[in-house]
């Protein structure tokens, strides 16, 4: 496989886990596709071009030097200047994978925030309300991320000559995916917020997590408390919503949310408003959706090596 083939493998199966469902995507593709097209020819000119054929703007193919099939990857969490010097230092490594956003993938890491009104919408909450509430907190991102230097890395791959790709949105819808299926698979059995929390640590990932102290964790609530519904809201779709949606859960029936992680005025914004918070680990659940990902590129004979911070766990049949 070509980089390129990696990079768009990677999308398209972000599309396929997309928590909105694949044809949800596509309408909203095709709504980017309708406004670009409205644009004036200056507006045209400026247009991020990437944007009509990836929704997830957190994710890019940064640097491709055309090298041909790729054999081996260096591979991480956060893949930056460090970790781009220890590629080129190991001699073999074709391409250069970091999960975080780099480049224009962290410019555009609030625009795949609407994300998270659509699956909101989907436990409940209704879609003008969620986007209402999540409206400021992307603007808040958005505004974040303007002063960092978002093509530091990428220009040090450029440098190196190294092939360099970042996979956000996608392999954290992986990881959503593969929760909410088995979420549902053991809905029988997940009475009390101890069931759920007994279950993720039963994910490799977590298992391994919980050896650095860095495992699943109640965060808001009691153990002994009954889940109510679960959902999956604070998984994929850039980085943290708003904390003003508690209280909009509670009021549409949603009893305990898992995430990767949480600031703690969102935690007392969900204690206050009665919601169970089982936080499943940031690393981990990183580490959980790259390695759905990882295995295709394994069963494609491409040589897998892991660092900074994944924990690489094998699904290989």
């Amino acid at each position: 496989m070509t980089t390129k083939e990696i990079y768009n493998l990677a999308i398209n199966l972000g599309i396929e886990a997309d928590l909105r469902g694949r044809q949800a995507v596509i309408e909203h593709q095709n709504y980017i596709k309708h406004k670009y097209r409205r644009l004036s020819k200056e507006d045209k000119a400026n247009f991020d071009l990437e944007r009509l054929t990836n929704p997830y703007a957190d994710s890019r193919l940064l640097v491709d030097n055309g090298r041909g099939d790729i054999k081996k990857i260096l591979v991480g969490i956060d893949m930056e200047g460090p970790e781009l010097l220890a590629a080129k230092w190991l001699g073999d490594i074709d391409l250069v994978i970091s999960h975080h956003p780099e480049g224009l993938g962290l410019a555009g890491l609030s625009e795949v925030m609407d994300l998270q009104a659509d699956v909101l919408a989907q436990y409940g909450i209704p879609i003008n309300i969620a986007e209402s509430v999540i409206r400021p907190r992307i603007e808040e991102v958005h505004r974040g991320v303007l002063p960092a230097n978002h093509n530091r890395a990428v220009d040090m791959a450029n440098l190196l000559s190294l092939d360099y790709m970042c996979l956000h949105t996608p392999a954290d819808n992986l990881g959503a995916r593969y929760l909410v299926d088995l979420i549902a698979k053991k809905e029988s059995q997940l009475k009390r917020v101890g069931d759920l929390l007994e279950l993720l640590c039963q994910i490799p990932e977590y298992a391994q997590a919980i050896r650095y102290k860095a495992g699943p964790i109640l965060f808001a609530g009691n153990r002994d408390s009954h889940c109510g519904r679960i959902a999956v809201t604070e998984f994929t779709g850039g980085t943290s919503g708003s904390k003003d949606i508690y209280e909009k859960m509670a009021n549409f029936g949603i009893g305990t949310v898992v995430g990767m992680h949480m600031s703690e005025e969102h935690r007392r914004e969900a204690e206050k408003n009665h919601i169970n918070v089982v936080i499943a680990g940031h690393m981990a659940s990183d580490s959980l959706g790259m390695n759905l990902f990882l295995d295709k590129l394994e069963e494609q004979g491409i040589d897998v090596i892991p660092t900074s911070g994944l924990v690489r766990i094998k699904r290989l049949c």
